[in-house]
This record gives structure tokens, sequence and C-alpha cells, in this order.
């Protein structure tokens, strides 16, 4: 019942009360201003730093525009680059929206193959011909690419210094694009190329001329081949806050300070069900949209409300919850089970929080 009245307080809010927006900095306050018990949070805080949950580097709350929770641990730093993994991949979408929106890629319905004229794959066929953006935006490209450890493909490009666009491109088809989900970084790493061949810009360019400059972000990096391809499937790191920052562009239907940076279209697209996983069976993902994942509800919300999260291995995260007019961040550096815990302690600790 506390949940319920807060969701319509949330709403409410949204629509009566001027939007608080990070510029040139972060507005800050307890987590109490904003309408959440800070027990639950400092419980949490007090499990990452012991370990509890792996190496964690960072936990960051914002509620209604404020940044109510930021705390760092072992390496973790507010001014430090940390690797986004595949968190990376959410930001390419989210450059693959405001291309169509400019004209610079015609649609999601574009195949892939149209950006590389005189280009002749191997292994051609009939599928590979059809293969679209959407396809690569949601998993579903039937190309033969997997990530399941060393010998895999995508072990094999990360290992490659040249011709990443290529080594996808060439890749043997096993299904029909659009039949079935298989994780695949290859083809959002493919998007930097497909960029640079509609603008003449790479993917790191493109996103500080028509992205990061307007969301007040200015400290990059990315990891690049020797062409300057950055790869777009894993290679951008952030700041913890600038994290926060961009996921509070989706939380805001890519609104950013009075402007539309990004389609508000593309980003209910990116957040609608693309693809059902709940045949997979992994909680608490339910679906994926344009390289953004659809967890489940709070259970102890309203109902009817998705979590959605941009992830990264190792246990990068943006948790974007419209329920509670939320955004949640998470760097961590673990590798064994530990790397997907805040998919759960975000449900057990963090939405705890909300009155």
């Amino acid at each position: 019942m506390k949940k319920a009245i807060a969701v319509l307080f949330v709403l409410v809010l949204r629509l009566s009360a001027q939007e608080i927006w990070p510029v040139p900095d972060w507005s800050t306050g307890t987590p109490e201003s904003q309408g959440l018990d800070s027990a639950p949070l400092a419980a949490l805080t007090e499990k990452l730093a012991e370990g509890e949950y792996g190496e964690a580097h960072s936990l960051l709350v914002v509620r209604h525009g404020v940044l109510v929770w930021e705390k760092y641990f072992r390496t973790g730093h507010p001014d430090s680059l940390h690797t986004l993994q595949s968190v990376s991949k959410s930001v390419t979408s989210a450059m693959i929206g405001i291309a169509i929106a400019r004209g610079d890629i015609t649609g999601v319905e574009t195949p892939i193959l149209d950006y590389f004229p005189g280009y002749e794959p191997k292994n051609l066929d009939e599928r590979k011909r059809s293969i679209r953006l959407r396809h690569i935006l949601t998993m579903r490209s039937g190309n033969d690419y997997h990530e399941r450890g060393p010998g895999s493909p995508h072990y094999l490009l990360n290992e490659t210094p040249t011709g990443w666009d290529t080594f996808y491109l060439d890749r043997p088809m096993i299904r029909k694009p659009g039949e079935h989900f298989q994780y695949d970084s290859g083809g959002v790493i493919l998007m930097s190329a497909i960029l640079q061949r509609a603008t003449g810009l790479h993917a790191d360019r493109y996103a500080d001329t028509y992205l990061f400059p307007a969301l007040g972000i200015s400290k990059t990096r990315w990891f690049r081949n020797r062409e300057g391809h950055p790869h777009t499937g894993g290679g951008l790191f952030l700041t913890s806050r600038d994290m926060a920052r961009f996921g509070l562009l989706y939380l805001r239907d890519g609104r950013w300070n009075g402007g539309q940076l990004v389609p508000e279209q593309w980003v209910r697209d990116s957040f609608t069900e693309q693809v059902d996983l709940r045949p997979f069976d992994r909680p608490p993902d339910t679906g994926y949209g344009y390289l953004w994942w659809i967890m489940k509800p709070d259970p102890a919300g309203a109902g009817g409300y998705p979590v959605f999260a941009a992830k990264g291995y190792m246990g990068q995260f943006i948790f974007v919850i419209p329920e509670y007019d939320m955004v949640v961040v998470t760097t961590a550096g673990s590798m064994d089970e530990h790397m997907g815990d805040a998919c759960h302690y975000l449900y057990t600790d963090v939405l705890e929080a909300v009155r």
C-alpha cells in the first residue's frame, strides 16, 4: 500500500513539479528529502563494503532528479572512468535512435548489407541478405556469433586488431533473422562501422557530437581497434555520475533540460518487449528491447511497471525505474557468481527504501 501511494505521488510530482536536471552538476539531498528511507540503503552499503556482493566499486541512487546516495568502494572514485562493458550497448542504441531521427540512417528496417556496397561477405545467402538493423538491436540476427568462452567468435573478434566489420559479416548463418534470441555483441560492434559509413563519423565522434555534450559528459574513453572503430558492444568508459546522467535521459523519455535529445518514440521502442525472454527462464529478466533489458516489476509495487536495465559484465548496471522516478547505478569488478547480484539486491534492498 505504501508503495502504491508512492507511485501516485511520483506521477503527480512528475506532472506538476519543475524537473530537476544535473546542469551543470547533480543536485544532492538526503534519501528522506525525496521520499526514501536511508536505513535499507545504509545496510546495503555495509554489505557492499564487506564484499558480500562481490567486488563492488560504486552505488548511486537518483530520485526525482536528485542524487540522494553515492558510495564508492575499493578502486571506485567519483572522478574515475569505469568500464561499462555491455552497458555500452544501450549507449549505442541511443546513437542509432539519434541517427535515424537526423536522417543519417533510414530506419530499423534497413538491411545491414546496404551499408557495405561492393562487399560480398562469405557464406552469403538469403538469410544474411535479410538481416536488418532491428535484428541487431534485438539480438536476433541469426548469425553464428556467440560469446561462450575462449575460442568463441566474440573472444576471437576481441583479439583481432582490424576488420571487426568483415569478421562479423563473414560469419555463417544458423537461423533466419528474427527467429531466435542469441546474445550477440558482434552485431552491436558492427554498428560502429555502420555509423561511420552512414555519417563519416566513428561512433565515438558521433557521441561526442550529438549525445554527450548535451548531457554534460566530457570525460570518456573507448577501446578501439587499429582502424579507429570504437568497440560499441562493450568498450566505453564513463564515470558513475555520468552513467546516472544517461539513465536519467531515458527515465525522462529522451528529454534533457528542455530539449528532446533522443526521440521519445525511440525510448519507448527500446523499453518495449521486442523479445519475450520468459521461455529462457532467466529471472528477473522478462524481455528485451532495443539493446535494453526489461525486468520484472517490483513485487511490492503497484504492478505493471517494469524495471529497465543496461547491463554489463562484471557488475555494471544502469537501472531505470519509472514507477518510482528513480535511476540506480552500480559498477563493480566481480569475475564470479556475484557479477549479477545487483539485479537481485535492487529489489531486496534498494527498492525496499521506497516509502
